[in-house]
């Protein structure tokens, strides 16, 4: 199986890697629209800031590529909320694919949210074997609220999308490859997506 990790100078690459690695896959880096569009899987990871990494990826065309692609593609962190329509911050145009606006948590709250938190209402092969309540790794300041794409809900001030499903595409807000046994289930049920 060729998974391919987008590369546009914004993901915590080295953590997404050995995740796959520890589950036997080799995950290629790439920035080429044909590698990625001749992946088995895509996993368009984000850590940062929404605006400049919008920015890198309409630089590279990878804004036009990322939306066309037919294979199963997991959007990580910022990759899921890049997937939605826009982002509070940095007043940023996302792509369009998921069907909710990003939004800011509150100052009720401590933010970013760092930690561990449940999740809950799973609706997805994405989380076959994995259990209500399990606990990821978030950390982020900016959310989904839930939507007709949720697909798992997390609980933060208020209750708001830990993960999207539109077609074949998949957004998590929090981090798999960070989220000990139940994020190796995770990455393992993307792949065995049909």
């Amino acid at each position: 199986m060729k998974l391919v990790i987008v590369n546009y100078g914004a993901g915590n690459i080295q953590s997404i890697k050995f995740a796959f690695k520890r589950l036997g896959y080799e995950a290629v880096l790439s920035d080429k629209a044909e590698e990625i569009k001749a992946a088995d899987r895509v996993i368009f990871p984000g850590v940062g800031e929404a605006s400049s990494a919008m920015n890198k990826l309409k630089a590279s065309g990878l804004d036009k590529i990322i939306p066309e692609l037919k294979q199963p593609v997991l959007g990580i962190c910022l990759g899921m909320q890049l997937m939605c329509h826009t982002s509070e911050e940095g007043n940023t145009k996302g792509l369009g694919i998921f069907d909710t606006d990003v939004v800011r948590f509150t100052n009720s709250v401590k933010v970013p949210q760092i930690g561990w938190n449940q999740i809950t209402n799973l609706k997805s092969a994405l989380f076959k074997d994995v259990i209500e309540k399990d606990h990821i790794y978030l950390v982020h300041s900016y959310y989904a609220p839930i939507c007709e794409e949720t697909i798992a809900v997390t609980d933060y001030e208020l209750a708001y999308s830990s993960a999207l499903q539109k077609d074949n595409f998949y957004g998590v807000q929090f981090h798999p490859e960070k989220s000990s046994k139940v994020g190796a289930r995770i990455l393992k049920n993307f792949l065995a997506l049909q």
